[in-house]
């Protein structure tokens, strides 16, 4: 059972080290785990667990628990409240301070006569401040008397010390002066600490309310996903549209989307055609054309086109609501690294009130008078603040996995955004990952006939197929009109025949040739190429060529490849194929090593095997009959799962079809690690350095001492720091992207993408390519025989790409 709640009155890494362990310590608990950033506690618990011991545990422990549909409804303005505060700071600091910059005060207030009125007056403005800040107090001593201080506590402490001590004054020189003890009145009218104790309160108000500014940037990936869902959609009722909120759409609804507008829901495409950008969801920048048939996705964009679709998946059920709810778990869990941060924080609060203690004692003991023990006492107390020690961790995994999420990246939990910098060896499987899944036309051999002209045919035939090589042929010859068949049969096991005209056709492979007695080319080198042909002939015993087909590698896959190698990881490709279709594949793609021949099954036993030698593994599949690999893995990824992304094997899932969001998802993790380690470095740098300086440690050699309000303002600044630097993982950039960013201000064009009609085999793809490369300035042309354009990188001239391929008889579209 895994339950939610919202947990109140947290307020550093000791409150939420505290939470979680009175919650682990209740029977029946098998985890519980705190996220400080959202007030959040998570269990993991037997089904029997009452709700009672959780509610019991958390407020036996000082702090308030709710339901998270139950959240208090009064939420504390901090800005009113620092206004208010600096207000009377700054009236109590004139008089305070006025005299030594030559600030005109009035006369009852100077002199040493009118020593016991200023001090009373600087209570006065003190007072509004302490009950301004009156919560710190409140939830500072309560947690003192559960016996688990936080940094509240120390605020607390330090302030209501630094107060009492002035009211302590205060009494004394009233004394005095009734006995006419003018000099002591005198000795004391600078050391009341009034303006310390308001300092304190104040500065620590203002580090958290920019803290708390700060911390509302880390979830602007979460809104940004939410702030895409449209409020409306345009349902066809009997034909008519009808505008209607969003949230009551239902299964089966058809949908009108129109150019410019966004899909409301998930849905297949039934009418129309439409160019819809999905980079909001994938992180893919090229929009893809969806026809009948196609699957569209809440959040994205028709871009071009009118199309209707019919309502599949709607409210929680979309693959944005799906994706929101992933980043949001994946923030709110924990990182393995934050379990070090968790253990110190655990016993911070007391071990520095016992510094502070012992500070204090030993300045006495050094012969130091009162105020100057208490200062550094006080001062130890202010600048040891948990707060940095606490945020370090998940402020940085909430930006990074919110990152991601733009990116196409969904990391499942903060465990597997960490694990992911550690791969040394990533596994690919060949099939839907490093090549297109499907097969396509990659060559026409001709015999006795145009290429064209047996493409027709073929196509005619392969009409009422299902066969995915029949799939692959009526994409080569696109939407051009088909010849009339008639009398179709399927030949189990060896093919088609139909009847064209007045004779008869056959396509299918090497037996069905030899059943008519035809002879064909040998075929081994092809086959050795990954290519599998299939073959046609006439009736009258004419033999017409082959169309050679296969599961061709993806246009981004070879530049994937290189780009996780430049990362220093070696690139594994896994196949169930036999050695000289994955040989060819592999060469192509460029990968380190090529194990071939595996069963499904057995992908598991080789990921063993990998780890046996020490190796970090990271998985990358498609995440189902990839299933046991992806598990055994240190690090499973599920490649092109845009429909379903809760592939429960993976532990990371990219929701577009390219693998160069494989390089993107282990940078993002390696950057997320560097930031988190920055942020306890400079936690624990802080701390360890600030305690003995508040201590009085360079007192006795420099003569320096640090006062309380300093520390107050460095305590308050370490936090802010700390989410700030989390904050730059906002604008991490794979690689690629920050090349693209360099060109771009050097008014370099990096990539154009071209739609050409007309390409139907590889011969097509080579004349494409080759007429392209031809362009000045032209770097490379790769061409996508399936979504029938060319990419071309360079600076060029976009007008002369696109009249040399409309010279070689290509429709530029």
């Amino acid at each position: 059972m895994k339950k939610k709640y919202t947990v109140t009155g947290m307020t550093c890494a000791a409150c939420s080290a505290r939470v979680e362990k009175v919650c682990n310590e209740i029977n029946g608990v098998q985890g519980a785990e705190v996220n400080l950033l959202k007030g959040s506690l998570t269990i993991y618990a037997e089904d029997s667990l009452p709700e009672q011991a959780v509610f019991a545990a958390v407020e036996g422990a000082g702090y308030g628990i709710s339901l998270p549909d139950n959240k208090p409804a009064v939420k504390e303005k901090m800005l009113p409240r620092l206004i208010a505060s600096f207000a009377f700071l700054l009236a109590l600091m004139y008089f305070t301070m006025g005299h030594m910059i030559a600030l005109p005060l009035p006369g009852w207030y100077t002199g040493v006569e009118n020593g016991v009125i200023a001090a009373v007056l600087q209570l006065i403005l003190t007072l509004p401040v302490v009950y301004l800040n009156r919560s710190y107090y409140k939830r500072g001593m309560k947690a003192l008397f559960h016996r688990s201080p936080n940094m509240d506590s120390l605020i607390a402490v330090g302030s209501l010390a630094a107060l009492l001590y002035g009211v302590g004054v205060l009494l004394r020189m009233a004394w005095s002066l009734q006995n006419g003890q003018l000099h002591v009145v005198e000795h004391y009218l600078h050391q009341l600490y009034f303006e310390s104790a308001a300092m304190i309160l104040t500065l620590v108000t203002l580090g958290k309310y920019l803290e708390s500014r700060a911390k509302g940037k880390t979830g602007d990936a979460i809104r940004q996903l939410m702030d895409l869902n449209p409020k409306t959609a345009t349902v066809l009722c009997n034909g008519e549209p009808t505008v209607v909120p969003v949230e009551q759409v239902r299964v089966g609804d058809l949908i009108a989307v129109y150019p410019g507008t966004r899909v409301p829901v998930d849905g297949v495409v039934t009418q129309g055609h439409g160019c819809v950008d999905q980079s909001a969801l994938t992180g893919e920048s090229v929009p893809v054309d969806r026809a009948v048939g196609d699957k569209v996705f809440a959040a994205s964009i028709n871009t071009d086109g009118y199309f209707v679709f019919r309502a599949e998946k709607v409210g929680e059920d979309t693959t944005l609501s799906q994706v929101i709810r992933m980043v949001e778990e994946a923030g709110g869990t924990k990182a393995p690294i934050a379990r070090l941060a968790d253990k110190i924080a655990g016993v911070f609060v007391p071990v520095v009130m016992g510094i502070s203690l012992v500070v204090f004692a030993a300045w006495l003991l050094l012969g130091k008078d009162l105020e100057f023990a208490l200062t550094c006492a006080i001062s130890v107390l202010v600048i040891s603040c948990p707060c940095a020690l606490g945020l370090a961790t998940p402020v940085a995994i909430m930006v990074g996995t919110g990152r991601g999420a733009s990116l196409g990246v969904l990391y499942k939990n903060a465990q597997a955004l960490e694990s992911l910098h550690k791969v040394d060896t990533v596994v690919l499987d060949k099939t839907g990952t490093l090549t297109m899944g499907t097969p396509s036309v990659t060559q026409i051999l001709a015999n006795n006939t145009e290429e064209n002209t047996l493409l027709q045919i073929a196509a005619s035939l392969e009409a009422g197929s299902e066969h995915p090589f029949a799939r692959a042929i009526l994409s080569a010859w696109g939407d051009k009109p088909l010849l009339q068949t008639n009398q179709f049969r399927a030949l189990p096991g060896k093919g088609v025949t139909a009847e064209i005209g007045s004779k008869h056709y056959y396509g299918g492979n090497a037996t069905l040739m030899s059943d008519l007695s035809m002879e064909i080319k040998d075929m081994s080198e092809y086959a050795k190429q990954g290519m599998t042909p299939l073959h046609f002939a006439r009736e009258d015993g004419t033999y017409l060529g082959a169309i050679l087909a296969a599961d061709v590698l993806k246009p981004d896959s070879a530049s994937a490849v290189a780009a996780l190698k430049k990362q220093g990881l070696q690139v594994i490709m896994l196949t169930g194929d036999n050695g000289g279709t994955a040989n060819a594949i592999a060469s192509q793609a460029g990968v380190d090593r090529v194990i071939s021949d595996v069963l499904p099954g057995d992908k598991a036993s080789v990921i063993t095997a990998l780890q046996k030698e020490g190796r970090f593994v990271l998985m990358v599949g498609d995440g189902i009959n990839d299933a046991p690999a992806l598990t055994t893995a240190n690090v499973g990824m599920a490649i092109g799962s845009g429909t379903d992304i809760a592939v429960e094997s993976a532990d990371v899932v990219l929701m577009g079809n390219s693998l160069t969001a494989v390089s993107h998802a282990v940078a993002l993790s390696r950057a997320t690690m560097k930031n988190i380690k920055q942020n306890l470095f400079w936690a624990f740098f802080y701390n360890c350095l600030g305690i003995p300086i508040a201590a009085g440690a360079l007192y006795p050699a420099f003569g320096m001492l640090l006062s309380p309000m300093i520390g107050a303002a460095a305590m308050s600044m370490s936090s802010v720091f700390v989410v700030t630097n989390a904050l730059r993982l906002r604008f991490f950039k794979p690689r690629h992207e920050m090349s693209a960013l360099i060109k771009e201000k050097e008014n370099i064009p990096m990539e154009t993408v071209i739609k050409v009609n007309g390409m139907m085999c590889t011969h097509c793809q080579a004349s494409v390519e080759g007429v392209c490369k031809a362009v000045e300035g032209v770097e490379a042309a790769v061409v996508d025989l399936q979504k029938k354009q060319v990419t071309v990188t360079g600076s060029f001239s976009l007008e002369a790409v696109k009249k040399v391929i409309t010279d070689a008889g290509y429709e530029v579209v």
